[in-house]
């Protein structure tokens, strides 16, 4: 008996792959659609296609403006001259009429010394004098008439010379009870007081000439043949911040020292209203070189690639365009354009990192970029992009 045979089950289908088709179909057809809204939305009625929105950039004008290469380095301030006033002879202070810190004249009495015995010999001196001029004017008379010889005659003059060499020594003495400023300076400390006995070579105070300061620092041995007398130097202080005095270099040390291969400089500056203190550190700048009409773009604008380096230039249509520029000087945070950039140009200073020949942009303030002022102003900005 033949039995009738069942053709062989189909196998059936696993869900995933009954419905993955037509789920692939229609993502599909709902990304062809989403593509051609946001074509039609962004070109227009015409499909221009996507574009990219202006890019945010920080940007700096580029004008001429006075330009300096300077060796900066840290120094100390001097006093033009200073020095400690001492007593020469020995005696007890009877007064010492000076302020302390205070502004004195040349000449001025800083201290006055017990001078009883000096004024005595003073007048002793002075009589002796007078008496050996009389002498003298006496053997003058008679050695005319021939009653004395020349020898006496001789003797009675050398005993007025004595007499006044004398006379001048007893004065000398009487004038070093007296104390005085070399020259006009403030005063320092008093170092003894009224009543105190001081011997030869104690010191009274300290006079300093600063109208005029002495800056002294070191520079590197590359600089020895550019630094040079006469060349400006620019002098600030921590005590003064924002101010900034002028001068100019007066010695330049001869010898190189072998240890820190550095030389010793010595700049005077002048000091209006006496600010700078003998003893104040000062930070000191040394100009090089000055060109007082350069075209100037801030150092962050400047990108290298190689040897060659460039910057973006912003054009009338806000589009950019990578420009080389030959360099110049350096002066602090900002580089001179030799070659490359004119007048009136603005450069990116800020954000050009993911620009590109071409690229839109849409300038923003200053700092804005790095979260200073201009930030509300930035994110405005961006708000209002398509």
């Amino acid at each position: 008996m033949l039995k009738r045979m069942r053709p062989p089950a189909r196998p059936f289908p696993p869900a995933s792959s009954r419905f993955s088709l037509p789920l692939l179909a229609g993502g599909a057809l709902a990304l062809a659609l989403a593509a051609s809204g946001c074509a039609k939305h962004a070109g227009g009625p015409g499909g221009g296609g996507f574009q990219m929105p202006p890019m945010p950039v920080e940007v700096a004008d580029v004008h001429p403006e006075r330009v300096r290469e300077q060796f900066r380095a840290l120094g100390g301030i001097e006093a033009e001259e200073s020095i400690e006033v001492t007593s020469e002879v020995n005696g007890v202070v009877k007064s010492m009429p000076f302020a302390e810190g205070r502004w004195v004249e040349a000449s001025a009495l800083l201290a006055q010394l017990d001078d009883q015995i000096e004024r005595a010999a003073a007048e002793r001196t002075t009589a002796q004098r007078e008496q050996a001029e009389t002498a003298a004017k006496r053997a003058e008379a008679l050695a005319a008439q021939k009653v004395i010889s020349d020898s006496e005659l001789d003797d009675v003059r050398a005993a007025l010379k004595v007499a006044q060499a004398n006379e001048a020594d007893a004065k000398a003495r009487l004038g070093k009870t007296r104390i005085r400023a070399p020259w006009a300076g403030l005063t320092g400390r008093r170092r003894v007081s009224p009543g105190a006995y001081v011997k030869a070579g104690d010191v009274i105070t300290e006079v300093a000439r600063v109208t005029t300061i002495k800056v002294l620092f070191a520079a590197p041995e590359r600089f020895a043949n550019e630094i040079k007398p006469g060349v400006d130097v620019e002098v600030s202080t921590p005590a003064y911040p924002g101010a900034s005095f002028h001068g100019v270099v007066r010695v330049v040390d001869p010898i190189v020292d072998a240890q820190t291969r550095t030389v010793q400089i010595v700049a005077r500056v002048p000091n209006p209203g006496r600010k700078l203190k003998p003893g104040m550190s000062a930070n000191v700048a040394v100009t090089l070189a000055e060109h007082p009409a350069a075209l100037v773009v801030p150092d962050e604008a400047i990108f290298a690639e190689g040897s060659q380096h460039f910057v973006f230039v912003v054009k009338p249509d806000s589009t950019v365009a990578r420009t080389a520029i030959q360099t110049g000087l350096r002066d602090s945070s900002r580089v001179e354009v030799v070659h490359g950039l004119s007048a009136g140009d603005r450069v990116v200073t800020a954000g050009h990192q993911k620009l590109f020949p071409g690229a839109k942009v849409m300038p923003i303030p200053a700092g804005a970029l790095a979260g200073g002022p201009g930030a509300e102003a930035a994110k405005s900005a961006k708000a209002g992009q398509p």
